[in-house]
C-alpha cells in the first residue's frame, strides 16, 4: 500500500545525515541558509515543512 504522504526534499545541517535516496537532499551549515531553503522549496512546490526533533526539514506533499 502506498503512503498517503510524499517526501519531495530532506534539509539538514548535519553533514552525516546526508546519504542518497529518492528524495532532493540539500545540506547547508547555515541554520539561517537552511529554513529559507526550506521555505522557498515548500512554496515552489506547493508543499508542507515538517521539522524533525533533530532539527533536520521534510518538505512533504500529503
Amino acid at each position: 500500500m502506498k503512503p498517503a504522504y510524499q517526501i519531495l526534499a530532506y534539509l539538514t545541517s548535519d553533514r552525516d545525515r546526508v546519504i542518497s535516496g529518492g528524495p532532493l537532499l540539500l545540506y547547508s551549515d547555515n541554520v539561517e541558509e537552511l529554513k529559507q531553503m526550506t521555505v522557498d522549496i515548500a512554496k515552489g512546490m506547493k508543499a508542507d515543512v515538517v521539522q524533525m526533533t533533530n532539527g533536520d526539514y521534510l518538505v512533504i506533499r500529503v
